[in-house]
């Protein structure tokens, strides 16, 4: 049996393991927020991918070989597209997002993906291409070595190996900075937290943590789920003590509160349950497996405890008793069906029937 264990405050199910639940560990606002400065841009071009080994685009892709023609004409080399019959060539679209604290000269990542029929990316080399904001300006030039994180053994035919998705990549540091985004001309009166998951109860701990950290009443107002306002005096608005006061917020602990949230995928079998997730009584019948869960103890409508019936026609007959309490978690539930070996689409079944039944008290997410 296949058993993977991950510790991240919520149970985890991968294949037909569980883990164990434990409380939310307190984290940095500077991995729960950012700081809203400015904005982002984000980037687009088109450039061409060469060094491919046979598994460029194909003629079905006219496009690649009218930009590898017209390149030449740039080039001073007549060639039209019809001339034009290789395989080490591929059409990208390249992509980044361009941050306000970027200057000139600097460097960032770049993204390519194909948009023609190359069966593989790897070993390409990204010729110079313009990446261009929504403004039509271009921002950044990018060019370089093709990072894809995979192979394609084979050429893409029918004996060929392939691990990961090999006709997208990165070029590490492949874009450098010709055009830096409007910068704010002086700095705000407010400093402004933008959380990166909403949650009004995570707010309300944040702004706390940041006047007890400062020893200010009311210094951060959380205004809604999603944002926190600072107000910066004039001893904190000056560039040097701004940068100086954001990095002591960034280090404040806080715990982030965890709705009550069952993910589900389908496509591979994997269950992620958070900690809050409870379940209601309740009777199940699943093939030969048969679930009852106990109401409050007062009214316990089934009687005893939670009892787990395997039939003998199972592969491995069980027959077994076990109290998960008046009002069980469904780490206690998902614990005990692990012991009976049920596979993740049984769990997955009983999850999504618990729900529809109005016992899971959690929302059930389904990819």
């Amino acid at each position: 049996m296949f058993r993977v264990w991950v510790w991240i405050g919520c149970l985890v199910w991968f294949g037909a393991g569980v883990g164990s639940v434990y409380s939310a560990p307190a984290v940095r606002i500077k991995d729960l927020a950012n700081v809203q400065m400015g904005r982002e841009i984000p980037l687009t071009g088109m450039g061409l991918v060469i060094g491919l080994e046979g598994t460029g685009d194909g003629r079905r892709s006219e496009f690649t070989f009218q930009m590898l023609s017209n390149m030449m004409h740039h080039m001073k080399i007549a060639v039209t597209p019809e001339q034009v019959r290789v395989r080490n060539v591929a059409s990208v679209s390249v992509s980044a997002t361009l941050s306000p604290f970027h200057r000139n000269g600097g460097r960032i990542d770049v993204q390519v993906a194909s948009m023609g029929d190359a069966s593989s990316l790897q070993g390409g080399q990204l010729l110079q291409s313009l990446l261009v904001g929504p403004d039509g300006t271009p921002y950044v030039t990018a060019q370089g070595s093709i990072s894809i994180g995979g192979f394609n053994l084979g050429g893409g035919g029918a004996g060929s190996v392939r691990k990961n998705h090999t006709v997208v990549g990165n070029v590490p540091n492949g874009g450098i900075v010709i055009e830096e985004a409007p910068r704010l001309e002086e700095l705000q009166k407010d400093l402004t937290l933008m959380l990166y998951q909403s949650d009004w109860t995570t707010a309300a701990r944040m702004a706390y943590a940041i006047d007890e950290h400062f020893g200010e009443m009311n210094l951060a107002q959380a205004v809604d789920p999603s944002t926190i306002v600072i107000p910066l005096d004039p001893l904190r608005s000056t560039p040097q003590a701004m940068v100086e006061f954001v990095a002591e917020l960034e280090k404040i602990l806080v715990v982030p509160d965890l709705p009550a949230r069952v993910v589900v995928n389908e496509r591979t079998g994997t269950v992620i349950i958070g900690e809050n997730v409870s379940v209601s009584a309740v009777a199940l019948s699943h093939g030969s497996l048969k679930l009852k869960i106990p109401g409050d103890a007062g009214g316990d409508v089934f009687g005893g405890g939670a009892e787990v019936v395997e039939e003998p026609d199972r592969l491995h007959p069980i027959i077994s008793s076990f109290d998960v309490g008046a009002m069980p978690t469904v780490r206690e539930l998902v614990r005990n069906l692990n012991a009976l070996g049920i596979t993740p689409r049984d769990l997955i079944s009983i999850l999504q029937s618990l729900k529809t039944a109005g016992a899971l008290r959690a929302e059930l997410v389904i990819q």
